[in-house]
């Protein structure tokens, strides 16, 4: 098996993937422009990135790409709709980076609330300003607010509790119910949330659904010189309206993403928003500790040992959640050569899809059962052609959806 590695990777992971018998290349330094090329050369059969952008053309030049690992939670760095156009996986390794990402908002938090950064800046520059630097509003008592209610949220909700804070939450997800048992107040919408809130903390995963889910409105419902803090994605957040809010309402923002980051680990950057007061940012180095790095390293070696010892994909997050199947046909038949292929072939002068199918073993391999979806029903006429192969033992057709 060729893996590409097309990013920094932990060396323990890059060994790991050697002793399994995998051929591997590290091109580090690869990046989004470069990444059509790189895969061309290697054409490999796995692609591991970290943060480095994996566009559609990159994808359409990976003649035997079967699988696409994303080393970290997020994914939408990876063309994921032409991934699954070309039938390529795409998984990635949630949950690993959590604290990681937790421990680098909680760093932003405190340094709005303190105004760190500024306060180095001042000292390296000669000026002592203890006058100024004396006002602060302090943490505890004061309420955090979380959009997204996954582990990185928890991870961070806990650290406000343990700063003395009250915790509210809110996500799609989540439940009055569920957030009595995380131990969580509950806000019914995010523009109630951000109106409860001193504090504010978005760490949801970056979907269509979630573009631009913090807007005008939602910044509206902030209460003045509050702080916002977003480790998610630049997409989540209306960088427009943020920066409205920051001139307007004296919100302080601490941001490990934006709007329109480089696509490698170098490169320049004109974000106009790091500009405005109040405003203090990290590089997208949430996940980047070594131990977050050395957990998600761990977890795609293990999605690759897995995938060549069953040929499962864990974590994928590119399988239809519904197919237009609308029949289900099941059929009992022997373990024998040949049954499914004949069966297959009425299917294929019915002219009707496969949408997705089955095939169960059953104790001792002398039988098994094939659950076939199709994307329309087949004709008595064609039934009766399945049931002419004398190893059928039963057929069903069902509507299904």
């Amino acid at each position: 098996m060729k893996i590409l590695i097309a990013d920094k990777f932990q060396a323990s992971g890059v060994e790991a993937l050697r002793k399994m018998g995998c051929e591997v290349v590290t091109r580090p330094d690869a990046t989004a422009d470069t990444m059509k090329e790189v895969v061309a050369e290697v054409d490999p059969e796995i692609l591991i990135v970290r943060g480095t952008k994996v566009p559609g053309v990159a994808i359409q030049a990976g003649r035997r790409l079967g699988v696409i690992v994303r080393a970290g939670a997020g994914y939408d760095s990876i063309d994921v709709a032409e991934a699954s156009r070309q039938g390529i996986y795409v998984t990635n390794c949630p949950g690993k980076n959590s604290v990681a990402v937790a421990e680098v908002a909680w760093g932003l938090i405190l340094a709005c609330d303190r105004r760190i950064p500024d306060q180095v800046a001042d000292l390296r520059s000669g000026t002592w300003n203890k006058a100024e630097y004396s006002k602060a509003r302090g943490l505890k008592g004061r309420t955090l607010g979380i959009v997204g209610s996954g582990q990185i949220g928890m991870e961070i909700a806990h650290r406000g509790q343990a700063f003395g804070m009250h915790v509210i939450g809110w996500s799609r997800s989540l439940t009055k119910e569920k957030a009595e048992s995380l131990g969580i107040g509950f806000a019914e919408t995010p523009a109630d949330l951000a109106s409860h809130s001193d504090v504010v903390s978005v760490s949801v995963a970056s979907t269509p659904d979630t573009t631009g889910l913090i807007d005008a409105t939602f910044f509206a419902s902030m209460k003045p010189h509050a702080i916002f803090i977003n480790t998610s994605r630049g997409s989540v957040v209306d960088h427009v309206a943020l920066a409205s809010a920051i001139r307007d309402k004296g919100l302080r923002a601490g941001l490990d993403v934006f709007g329109d980051e480089p696509g490698g680990g170098t490169g320049s950057f004109t974000d106009p928003i790091v500009g405005l007061p109040g405003v203090y940012g990290t590089h997208h180095v949430g996940a980047s500790t070594d131990q977050a790095q050395d957990a998600i390293a761990a977890e795609a070696v293990r999605i690759v040992r897995h995938y060549l010892e069953t040929g499962e994909v864990c974590n994928c997050v590119n399988l239809a959640a519904k197919t237009p199947a609308t029949s289900l046909l099941t059929v009992r038949h022997k373990n024998r050569p040949g049954v499914l292929a004949h069966i297959f072939d009425v299917i294929d002068e019915a002219e009707i899809n496969v949408e997705e199918m089955e095939n169960i073993i059953y104790d001792g391999a002398e039988a098994a059962c094939a659950r076939i979806q199709l994307d329309d029903e087949l004709s008595s006429e064609h039934i009766a052609m399945i049931r002419q192969n004398p190893h059928i033992l039963s057929l069903d057709s069902s509507r299904i959806g």
